[in-house]
């Protein structure tokens, strides 16, 4: 199912395993050409950017079971996806080509160790901008932005346009989670349960009247049940996804927010969530650099 292109909106990222695409990819994203390498560059000596641009290499860590963000193409054996594509944009900005990154998997428990540790170059892996992680490593971005959304019957027969439609009616969501506190909060009667899949047949038999989560797992239950499902496309929490990369290296940091900033201006940016994302998603308006 394609979800209807509105006006541009915030939407979201989490996991979710996707069946394969019409295009014989996972998300949807294979077989259009990567980024062209930059091919006139000069960077000051010493810097992070010279030494990846000399050794020919960059490590990027990202996510390999992330439908539409990051998710592992077993006929290609390389990830595909929105964070993947964020990833060769900066390597083509450091003159490097996509046969010259080295993906590795990073999950999120891993993520700042890799960086600390130097096992990765950079992290591009649905990766929440906070001060918590700010206090270990740095981020460049964002270069997206999540937020919460609502799962409905396809053709919204209740008409639900918002949290606020289902405030004191029944929605599914899982166990612990962020998304279960954030209904609560909202004053929503929460279904809650061990996995979002197993949310879907309480939406079918009209025991709630929604699911909830990021809008890119909803977007991939709609997706895998086409024709069943809509995702309504009104998220209501934001929270700023960024690149990681080791602490406190700015001229790096600045770099990147730079590749960034020019891939929202040229279209680079766009082209690689419809490549992507874009499938199932409605595209968003790129979010402001942090400075």
């Amino acid at each position: 199912m394609r979800i209807a292109k509105y006006a541009a909106v915030i939407v979201a990222a989490g996991a979710l395993a996707l069946t394969a695409c019409a295009s014989g990819s996972p998300n949807g994203g294979g077989g259009d050409s990567a980024p062209e390498p930059a091919k006139e560059v000069s960077f000051d000596e010493g810097t992070t950017m010279a030494k990846l641009h000399d050794a020919g290499k960059i490590t990027i860590g990202t996510k390999f079971d992330q439908p539409l963000f990051g998710l592992m193409n077993p006929t290609t054996n390389k990830p595909e996806g929105f964070d993947v594509e964020i990833g060769k944009l900066v390597a083509a900005e450091l003159g490097l080509s996509e046969d010259q990154i080295e993906w590795k998997e990073a999950v999120s428990a891993n993520r700042e160790p890799f960086i600390e540790k130097g096992e990765v170059d950079i992290v591009v892996a649905t990766y929440t901008i906070n001060d918590e992680r700010k206090k270990v490593i740095s981020f460049a971005g964002p270069y997206y932005l999540a937020g919460q959304d609502l799962l409905v019957l396809e053709g919204n027969p209740d008409g639900i346009k918002g949290i606020d439609d289902v405030k004191g009616k029944k929605v599914c969501s899982v166990t612990g989670s962020t998304s279960e506190k954030n209904l609560q909060e909202a004053g929503v009667d929460v279904l809650a349960t061990d996995t979002y899949s197993n949310c879907l047949e309480p939406l079918r038999s009209g025991e709630v009247v929604a699911v909830s989560t990021d809008n890119v797992i909803l977007a991939g239950l709609a997706d895998q049940n086409q024709g069943e499902f809509e995702v309504i496309d009104n998220p209501f929490t934001e929270e700023p996804y960024g690149i990681g990369l080791k602490k406190d290296d700015v001229d790096f940091q600045n770099f990147i927010n730079d590749t960034l900033e020019k891939s929202f201006k040229d279209g680079a940016w766009a082209k690689a969530w419809e490549k992507t994302a874009g499938k199932v998603l409605s595209t968003p308006e790129p979010p402001t650099i942090e400075r």
